[in-house]
């Protein structure tokens, strides 16, 4: 299918997968706008607003102020998000609440805003950012990868919800990626037991190691934008071979096995 000629608003698409996403539908002849906490000069953006995605208020308005100046939004992208790492019982509640309204919280609520518009599309597309941690929980990111995990269920109930109005959801679930997501990732570890804070700090070194070694944005962006050509896009894709097989692991191997094998790859 093409998609030249289509608006798509796209949260956090001031850097990393968000912008590489822009830069690969602007190349298709997208309009793109991003609504990002930080706001960036990019050619690739029409416009960039400055914007929680926890202000719902006003990403209404924003999607308000597009819909009546281009006459119609097609694809809505949840892409903002950040990172926690830390043993649970050392996360800070309020970074807890913080992770849970940006990741989950806000891709819900924003995506219930975004069908108002999209159902004027003739082929309305929300694309959510997940990730293999949905699939496969990540010991010392256990907040971020139960959001994540979060946005799946979410968005496949939702995808039977909006199938009358000719909007299709799909997830994108990256792994390992190379962005500034792992320079901002919070670091809760603030405990008095030595052993526990040299574990986790070990676990972190070594996922912070893996993403830095990771794929490119663009990768990510790349899948993005062929799912978004399809007619009949799937529920969920998954960024690259070696990630395709470790979320089919589950399918194959028993729950407490696999979780065994996390277990010894990260602690």
């Amino acid at each position: 299918m093409k998609i030249n000629g289509k608006v798509a608003v796209i949260t956090g698409a001031s850097s990393g997968i968000g912008y590489a996403i822009a830069k690969r539908l602007h190349q298709d002849e997208v309009k793109v706008y991003d609504i990002s906490r930080t706001v960036k000069a990019h050619n690739e953006i029409t416009e960039a607003f400055g914007c929680d995605v926890n202000n719902v208020e006003k990403v209404d308005s924003i999607l308000s102020y597009i819909y009546k100046k281009e006459g119609h939004i097609d694809i809505f992208i949840n892409n903002a998000g950040f990172g926690i790492a830390g043993a649970v019982e050392n996360t800070k509640v309020e970074n807890i609440y913080s992770l849970v309204n940006t990741n989950l919280s806000a891709v819900i609520a924003l995506s219930s805003i975004a069908i108002k518009y999209l159902k004027n599309s003739r082929d309305g597309r929300i694309i959510n950012i997940s990730s293999v941690g949905a699939v496969i929980p990540l010991p010392i990111q256990a907040v971020y990868s139960a959001t994540k995990a979060g946005v799946e269920i979410f968005s496949k109930a939702l995808a039977s919800e909006v199938k009358p109005y000719n909007i299709k959801v799909t997830t994108i679930l990256p792994g390992d990626t190379h962005t500034n997501f792992t320079s901002s990732r919070i670091i809760d570890n603030d405990t008095k037991n030595e052993e526990q804070k040299e574990e986790v700090n070990k676990t972190i070194k070594k996922v912070e190691k893996d993403e830095t070694k990771g794929k490119s944005p663009d990768s990510v962006a790349k899948v993005t934008v062929k799912v978004l050509k399809r007619k009949y896009p799937p529920l969920r894709k998954t960024v690259g071979f070696l990630y395709k097989c470790i979320v089919f692991l589950p399918r194959i191997l028993s729950t407490k096995f696999v979780n065994f094998l996390v277990r010894k790859i990260y602690i």
